[in-house]
């Protein structure tokens, strides 16, 4: 992996892998629905809609046909803290995917028609959305644990919101946001560093400054939400504090969440699933974001074996967090990661989004090795540590499902009494 910088300042992250006859080529930018506010929530995902539909060269359909004639793949996605634009191509269409993604990054027209058509598109998202409940439960879940902080924000916004937005909007928060401090160009696959030349012509002019926003970590609540929907299963989300994005415990959080809940091995999925058949999908996951971090378990089960779900989940964490995990999970965790790791870094589009998004967020890479070996360091303390921290309150509550009477059964007392090694030392 090597960085660049261009002259207008932008940075640049190449992984050069000469065996690939593949390139991607991806365009990052520091912002999602935590840089927003509740009368633009949603402007972030609907500027990437934009940008696909048309510009003063190219209209929707050829970007589309650009792509689909050589044989390429484009798209784009919004998160809660980053947006990106990515394409992956034969080696030798490069130029043509630079050249038509800093087209729609530069010269989006943002047209009235287009505008209008767009948000109609989004609005069908919001509704396929809201008809999963398996879906919608996990945005429940971040306003359970994190109220009305940004980073609870939906990031496909509402209908409202959406119908109030003009081109204007979309040009303003773009000029304060997709600026050069806060774009990263991140590519990987068979170039190398003549591509430098390339982008110089086609993000040379880039020279917005935008504005620097002051971001303001989330204090974790025991909340409590409940929506109503009918349906024939109870969705439920348990959600506890997680770590950030940076933490250097984190691949201890990872190795928990494997234990719990990350696979078919884990104990979650053992218990609820195979040993008792209680629910189809039934997992756990961990999301880290710039300064703070959310454990969540999930499961989807009928409404009268919400509970038990509910007390053996219960149980199985406390089990955790009175005795810790065992050294064969801890070792058998450190080989499914660095296997799922391993593998990852077969796919070039798996790499340019480890570079654009390491960059962007942390500023700083670490080799294979140094991942490897930081995996291998993981010591059991650092688990218990792990567990401590992630179970020392209630945890907060989320329910989508037919009747609200179900959160009355569903008490929150789950608090550590005390910590895993005081408990192993008795």
């Amino acid at each position: 992996m090597k960085k660049y910088t261009l002259k207008n300042g932008l940075r640049v992250v190449i992984e050069s892998i000469p065996t690939s006859r593949s390139v991607s080529f991806g365009i990052w930018v520091k912002t999602g629905s935590r840089y927003e506010t509740p009368e633009n929530n949603g402007i972030s995902h609907f500027i990437e809609h934009m940008l696909f539909k048309g510009t003063k060269r190219h209209s929707a359909k050829e970007i589309a046909d650009r792509f689909d004639g050589i044989g390429g793949n484009v798209n784009a996605f919004t998160s809660k803290e980053y947006t990106c634009y990515y394409a992956k191509v034969l080696d030798q269409h490069l130029p043509i995917a630079v050249d038509v993604l800093s087209d729609m990054f530069f010269e989006s027209l943002f047209a009235e028609e287009e505008l209008a058509k767009e948000k109609n598109v989004i609005l069908e998202e919001i509704a396929m959305y809201e008809d999963t409940p398996d879906d919608t439960v996990h945005d429940l879940a971040s306003r359970a644990a994190m109220g009305d902080h940004p980073l609870a924000y939906s990031i496909l916004g509402t209908a409202e919101r959406l119908n109030a937005m003009g081109p204007d909007d979309l040009r303003k928060y773009m000029s304060e946001r997709y600026s050069v401090a806060n774009t990263v160009v991140s590519l990987a696959g068979n170039v190398g560093e003549e591509v430098l030349e390339l982008l110089e012509k086609h993000f040379g002019r880039f020279d917005v400054t935008g504005n620097d926003m002051r971001l303001t970590a989330p204090t974790f609540r025991s909340g409590a939400k409940f929506h109503k929907k009918k349906t024939e299963q109870n969705h439920l989300c348990l959600t506890f504090p997680g770590c950030s994005i940076d933490d250097p415990n984190m691949y201890a959080m990872i190795l928990l969440n494997n234990t719990i809940g990350g696979g078919m091995s884990s104990r979650l999925f053992q218990e609820i699933r195979e040993k008792r058949g209680l629910a189809y999908s039934v997992y756990s996951y961990h999301t880290s974001y710039a300064d703070s971090g959310l454990f969540t378990v999930y499961a989807g089960t009928a409404p009268k074996q919400t509970q038990d779900v509910y007390d053996l989940t219960l149980e199985m964490l406390a089990e955790i967090r009175d005795k810790g995990l065992t050294e064969a999970e801890i070792q058998r965790g450190k080989e499914q990661l660095k296997g799922n790791l391993i593998l990852s870094l077969e796919s070039t589009s798996s790499r340019m989004n480890r570079l654009g998004k390491n960059e962007l967020m942390l500023g700083r890479h670490f080799t294979l090795d140094e991942m490897l070996e930081r995996i291998d360091s993981v010591r059991m303390e650092d688990v218990n540590e792990m567990i401590d921290r992630i179970m020392k309150e209630p945890c907060a509550i989320a329910v989508v499902g037919s009747h609200e009477k179900v959160l009355s059964g569903l008490g929150r007392e789950f608090v550590v009494s005390s910590s895993v090694q005081a408990a192993a030392g008795e």
